[in-house]
């Protein structure tokens, strides 16, 4: 008697009974793997591949630009509030905040983004103001 032994499955296996049989199923291997030899079951190993291990090359990041919102005395704060937390992702608290910076200083510091995603947000902020026939004004300034 013999004891086959997978992962964490034995299972016992007797050569006489096999070469009986000539028929034996063993639940999850195909029978490709098994073969008979001298009345007893041999197992077919495979060789498995070399795994080759790269080095990670860094990539450049692309360079951080601030965004800034400029004041203007037509558009009105909630739409700006609306514009800073659907285009900017900015939570209502702080969204409330730049506003109120902006409004009253001028301008106000919105996020630092890389160049691409700033630029693509501010357009974005320009569409939706524009298509409500607001003069928002949003821009970017390397940091």
């Amino acid at each position: 008697m013999f004891l086959l032994s997978f992962a964490s499955m034995s299972i016992p296996f007797n050569c006489e009974e096999f070469a009986q049989s000539k028929r034996m199923f063993v639940q999850g291997f195909p029978s490709a793997f098994f073969s008979e030899c001298y009345n007893c079951l041999m197992i077919s190993l495979q060789v498995a591949p070399e795994i080759e291990i790269t080095e990670e090359t860094e990539t450049e990041l692309e360079p951080l630009y601030r965004v800034i919102i400029h004041n203007d005395d037509v558009t009105p704060m909630d739409f700006v509030v609306r514009v800073l937390t659907s285009i900017f992702f900015l939570f209502q608290p702080d969204a409330i905040e730049v506003m109120l910076t902006a409004h009253f200083k001028g301008a106000a510091y919105v996020q630092t983004l890389p160049k691409a995603e700033a630029q693509k947000r501010i357009n974005k902020a320009h569409f939706a103001a524009g298509l409500e026939g607001y003069p928002l004004h949003f821009s970017m300034e390397p940091e």
